[in-house]
C-alpha cells in the first residue's frame, strides 16, 4: 500500500507550510501528494507550485471538479503539468454536488451524471491519446459543439501538443454504487472520500472484482496522539461540514453515503443541525465511531493496529490528510 498526502484546498488564504509538507512526503518515500477545490483556491495552481519544488513525487487533483472546467481545458491542465513535471501528473476527477455546479459554476447538474462522467472521461482520454480530431457526439460533451445556439463552424481539433503520456492515470471521486461501479470501468482508479475497511459493501458490489493495476486511493485524516476523542475532532468537524453543509436536504451524496454505512438516523440529524445554523451541534453529533472508523487517530501503537486493517482490503493508496509532519513520518515508517 503507497502512503500519498492529501493537502485539500485552501480556507481563507494559502495554506501555510504545505510546500513544506510536501517536501518531507517527497523524502519520505511518500508516492503522490494531491491537491484539491471547492469555490475558492483551484487544484491545478498549488500542485504546479509544489512540482517545481519536488522532484520525484507523483502529483494528484483529489478532485479537480468537472463543472469547473470543460473536458478539453482540464486535459490541457494534465498534459501541460505533466511535462513540466517529467510525467507525474495523477488526474482525479469528480463531478460535485447541485449546490455547487449550479449555485457556484452556474451550470445545470446533469440529469444523468453517469453519462455526463462518461463523456467527460471519453474526451480527456481522446486528448491525451492523440490519435486524431476529438469527435464526440455526447449528451453533455459535444465537439465540435452542434447545439442549436452554435455558429456550426467548429472543426474537429487534435492537440497540437504532443501529451507525454497517453496513459496518463485518470482517477475518478464516486460514491453511489452505480458510480464507483462505472469507475472501475472507465477510469485507472478511484478516489474514495469516505472509506471504513470495515463496510466495503457500503460501495456496492464492483469493488470484489477490479481489474490489475487499478488504484484504490481514499483519503484519511490521521493524527498521533494520546487523546483519541480530541484526535477525532478535525474530522467530526469535517463531516458536520460535508453530511451538512455540502448539499441540499434533499440531495446530498455525502449523507446518501453515510447512511449506506449504517448512520442514517445521524446523517438525517447532522442535516437538519446544520441547515438550522447548529453547526456546533451538527458536528458533536457526528458519532465518534464513524469518525473513527474512516481515520487513522491515536497513538502509533493504535494506529499501527489500525492500518493492518487497511492494507487487507482493495486500498493501493492511502492519501494523509494531516498537518503533522511527525505524523506523516510515523506512518511512513508503520508502512516501510
Amino acid at each position: 500500500m503507497r502512503l500519498g498526502l492529501a493537502l485539500g484546498y485552501w480556507g481563507r488564504g494559502p495554506s501555510p507550510g504545505h510546500v513544506e509538507l510536501a517536501l518531507e512526503a517527497e523524502r519520505l518515500g511518500y508516492a503522490s501528494v494531491w491537491t484539491a477545490e471547492s469555490w475558492g483556491s483551484d487544484a491545478f495552481t498549488p500542485l504546479t507550485w509544489i512540482a517545481a519544488r519536488t522532484s520525484r513525487i507523483g502529483l494528484g487533483t483529489a478532485v479537480a471538479q468537472m463543472a469547473a472546467r470543460s473536458p478539453t481545458t482540464t486535459a490541457m491542465h494534465a498534459l501541460t503539468l505533466d511535462h513540466l513535471s517529467g510525467g507525474r501528473m495523477l488526474l482525479g476527477l469528480g463531478l460535485s454536488g447541485p449546490q455547487v455546479v449550479e449555485g457556484w459554476y452556474g451550470r445545470p447538474f446533469p440529469r444523468s451524471p453517469l453519462t455526463a462522467t462518461r463523456e467527460y472521461v471519453d474526451v480527456v482520454r481522446q486528448v491525451l491519446a492523440r490519435e486524431g480530431p476529438v469527435e464526440v457526439a455526447g449528451r453533455f460533451h459535444s465537439h465540435p459543439y452542434r447545439g442549436p445556439d452554435g455558429t456550426g463552424l467548429g472543426k474537429p481539433l487534435k492537440p497540437i501538443t504532443h501529451p507525454l503520456r497517453a496513459d496518463l492515470p485518470v482517477l475518478l471521486g464516486a460514491e453511489g454504487p452505480k458510480n464507483v461501479a462505472q469507475t472501475i470501468r472507465i477510469a485507472d482508479g478511484w478516489l474514495p472520500l469516505y472509506w471504513s475497511p470495515n463496510r466495503p459493501d457500503a460501495y456496492g458490489p464492483a469493488l470484489a472484482e477490479l481489474p490489475a493495476g487499478f488504484r484504490v486511493a481514499p483519503l484519511a485524516q490521521a493524527r498521533v496522539c494520546d487523546d483519541v476523542a480530541e484526535g477525532l475532532l478535525p474530522v467530526k468537524a469535517m463531516l458536520g461540514f460535508y453530511i451538512g453543509g455540502m448539499g441540499h436536504a434533499t440531495r446530498n451524496f455525502h449523507a446518501d453515503l453515510m447512511a449506506r454505512m449504517g448512520y442514517g438516523e445521524e446523517a438525517r440529524r447532522i442535516q437538519e443541525l446544520f441547515l438550522a445554523g447548529r453547526r456546533e451541534e451538527a458536528v458533536l453529533t457526528v458519532p465518534d465511531s464513524f469518525a473513527d472508523e474512516i481515520s487513522l487517530i491515536g497513538s502509533r501503537e493504535r494506529i499501527a493496529e489500525r492500518l493492518d486493517l487497511w492494507r487487507k482490503g482493495p486500498v493501493t493508496d492511502l492519501l494523509v490528510v494531516t498537518p503533522d509532519p511527525h505524523t506523516l513520518r510515523v506512518l511512513a515508517e508503520l508502512n516501510s
